[in-house]
């Protein structure tokens, strides 16, 4: 994390999570919070944060399906290729690894685009949950594998996934 981060926190239905920014974009998107990092920056709202928070708290009420904020996540080109690719799955929909390597122009890089994946220190916003296993089945994810679940329940309009 930049020294120049700043954070904001609020309840969600996935659990205490917290934003943080600085003054390029939101940096990441803490889910599960128990307790705030010193690397996260102080605790103060910021333009980007705000927006951050409103966009999140409208998506999980269902008002919201694209987010439009300015990004400032920290990665590798290559981390940054795939980040860019996730951000196309529409909506609702699943998209496997292979895919995300296939859009990439790379079907051998599977791994690495899991890898890449699994550092998006932008969930949510950046829908890493919208990624799953060539099979079908759900795999890993860094907020737990029922928030995925419970995101692409809300997506799908599937009320018994997050009543």
């Amino acid at each position: 994390m930049r020294t120049d981060a700043r954070h904001v926190k609020f309840e969600s239905p996935l659990g205490l999570m917290a934003v943080s920014a600085v003054e390029e974009g939101l940096t990441y998107v803490h889910m599960g919070v128990e307790e705030m990092k010193d690397a996260w920056g102080p605790e103060e709202a910021t333009p980007v944060l705000a927006d951050a928070q409103d966009q999140l708290e409208a998506y999980f009420a269902g008002e919201l399906k694209d987010f439009d904020l300015p990004l400032a996540a920290e990665g590798t080109g290559f981390q940054h290729r795939v980040w860019d690719e996730l951000v196309r799955i529409p909506y609702g929909e699943t998209w496997s690894y292979l895919d995300v390597a296939q859009r990439l122009g790379d079907p051998k890089a599977v791994r690495a685009v899991g890898l890449a994946n699994g550092r998006n220190p932008i969930a949510i916003v950046v829908p890493c949950h919208r990624v799953i296993g060539s099979n079908g089945k759900l795999t890993g994810y860094a907020g737990g594998l029922w928030r995925k679940e419970w995101l692409l329940g809300l997506e799908r309009g599937e009320p018994a996934l997050f009543a």
